[in-house]
């Protein structure tokens, strides 16, 4: 069995470079050669995993098909290699040490003194060679957060730097995303942060072998040769990223600067096949040219930041391309939603999509949003919280429950029409009690549901506490809203649609996560057809 090659990535001088985008973009040129890849990320922040943060904090949660609540970037993986990631490939500085330290008091240690080297790295190398050891894989891309410098991700540098020592010269690679800034007063692109930044990486012993460089600008033949000069490396390897008008350009940005072949190189991989891009070609051409627009409004608490529904975002151009329709998302605060001004905030807009979250803040709002597009037949789609809203609108206006609502809001509620699993009710750790991953679905044939998916089973991610009350199920189908997906072991209702709707159609899980380039998910997909159809109509 081959044994698989691992590059690292790293990133210097400020957060939010890209490194991400960068390692799935590579990730998707190798996979177009043929080679099979994965890409992990490790994050230096001390929270076990980023189920209990604050969306505000660090984007959105994103959820994997066994249930891992991990960092966004695993989305951005998984849309540009159409590869489920796993809990394999998202691990926590408090993952690490919530091992450690078990393993000590079980006594796993025999009373040594346990330290940062080597208990701590060795935990961290062991980790970062799991994928690679199962075989599946010819190369894995190891994403590091944070910044070269930070005193968090000090023991992952120095466990890349081990764990380089052990593997060998030609079994991996670092590559170091660092910042080129443009001084406007000066007007000329600056190399010394970057040089800074490969000497801080140098400090610990890494030498980095190729630089992906952010820029505003081209780098100019000389800026190239004076980085590769002063920080070390080939002139091939000094490779320019310049802003893209959308992520999904940077794998062609990177295959015009041979990002892979000078990877393939350096890991002595054959470069023989050329990276077959037609079907990433086709959907940049139809994202680039639109034939329709459309805008629809998401209403949601965490507005502000767009990061905390980067999939759903991602979903809409996915779906957009499809339908060869730009999709523009207004962001609209539910809090900032009430009967006086609804007509006026959504009157415009071809669809609604009431997000996912947590808690009460917001909950009257997208109330009063759902019973808008209800009534005025605007094309709705309801995500995780947005179904449990509809069904809670739907309770108090259309079945005369007044005081209808979830469980997770008023606990006191005569009609909790979304409640909480009896065998939940006792649990107290926040982390342990949601339904997490993948949960199979059966759709009601000769509903809308069926008609979007073409098919009567699916799975679809979860990641909810709450669900619908199935004592009040018949009362809800009598009046015209029907389940048309349930869980076929529990009975759990997962889709709920609107019979007399162009379209209206909520689902207990996210569509969001499962949604590639190579793969639009079918009911954003339809929900943007039918906001088409709204528009013309």
């Amino acid at each position: 069995m081959a044994m698989s090659k691992y590059i690292f990535v790293t990133g210097g001088v400020t957060s939010s470079l890209g490194k991400g985008i960068i390692a799935a973009s590579l990730a998707k040129l190798l996979q177009a050669r043929g080679l099979k890849v994965t890409i992990q990320k490790f994050d230096p922040y001390i929270n076990i995993d980023p189920g209990t943060l604050n969306p505000y904090e660090h984007g959105e949660c994103y959820v994997t098909e066994d249930g891992a609540e991990t960092d966004l970037d695993l989305g951005h993986y998984e849309r540009f290699l159409n590869v489920s990631t796993s809990q394999a490939n998202n691990v926590t500085t408090g993952r690490i040490y919530q091992h450690v330290i078990d393993q000590e008091r079980a006594g796993a240690y025999l009373g040594k003194t346990v330290q940062v080297v080597p208990h701590i790295t060795d935990e961290i190398k062991r980790r970062m060679q799991l994928l690679g050891q199962t075989g599946e894989y010819d190369i894995v891309i190891t994403e590091l957060g944070g910044t070269v410098g930070d005193i968090e991700s000090l023991p992952f540098i120095e466990a890349v730097r081990q764990l380089r020592w052990e593997l060998g010269n030609s079994d991996s690679l670092v590559i170091h995303l660092t910042l080129v800034p443009y001084l406007a007063a000066a007007g000329e692109l600056k190399t010394k942060p970057t040089q800074h930044s490969v000497k801080t990486l140098l400090e610990y012993g890494i030498q980095p072998d190729i630089l992906v460089c952010r820029t505003e600008h081209k780098l100019t033949h000389d800026i190239r040769k004076k980085l590769a000069q002063f920080c070390n490396v080939n002139i091939n390897a000094v490779v320019e990223s310049i802003d893209a008008p959308t992520i999904y350009d940077v794998p062609l940005n990177m295959l015009k600067e041979q990002l892979d072949k000078t990877a393939l190189a350096k890991l002595k991989l054959s470069n023989k096949n050329e990276p077959d891009l037609e079907n990433w070609k086709t959907f940049l051409g139809k994202l680039k040219n639109p034939t329709n627009e459309v805008c629809i409004g998401l209403v949601g608490k965490y507005v502000e930041l767009p990061d905390a529904y980067k999939s759903i975002t991602e979903a809409f151009i996915h779906a957009g391309a499809i339908n060869e329709t730009k999709v523009k998302v207004k962001y609209i605060a539910a809090e900032s939603i009430n009967e006086e001004n609804v007509t006026e905030k959504l009157k415009d807009l071809d669809g609604v999509l009431v997000a996912p979250g947590f808690g009460e803040r917001g909950l009257d709002g997208k109330l009063v949003a759902i019973k808008f597009v209800r009534e005025n037949k605007i094309p709705f789609f309801g995500i995780c919280l947005g179904m449990q809203c509809s069904v809670i609108e739907f309770g108090r206006n259309v079945l005369g429950l007044k005081k209808a609502n979830s469980f997770e809001m008023d606990e006191k509620t005569p009609d909790p029409v979304i409640n909480l699993m009896e065998e939940q009710k006792s649990i107290t750790n926040m982390g342990g009690t949601m339904r997490l991953g993948a949960y199979a679905c059966e759709i009601k044939k000769g509903t809308k549901a069926h008609s979007i998916y073409g098919k009567t089973k699916i799975s679809e991610r979860h990641r909810h506490r709450y669900e619908f009350n199935n004592a009040y199920l018949k009362q809800y189908e009598e009046a015209g809203m029907v389940a048309s997906g349930k869980n076929p072991e529990t009975g759990l209702v997962e889709i709920v649609e609107l019979k007399n709707h162009p379209f209206f159609v909520a689902g207990q899980f996210h569509p969001e996560l499962k949604s590639t380039v190579a793969n639009p998910h079918p009911l954003f997909v339809s929900f943007v057809a039918a906001a088409i159809a709204h528009k013309k109509g």
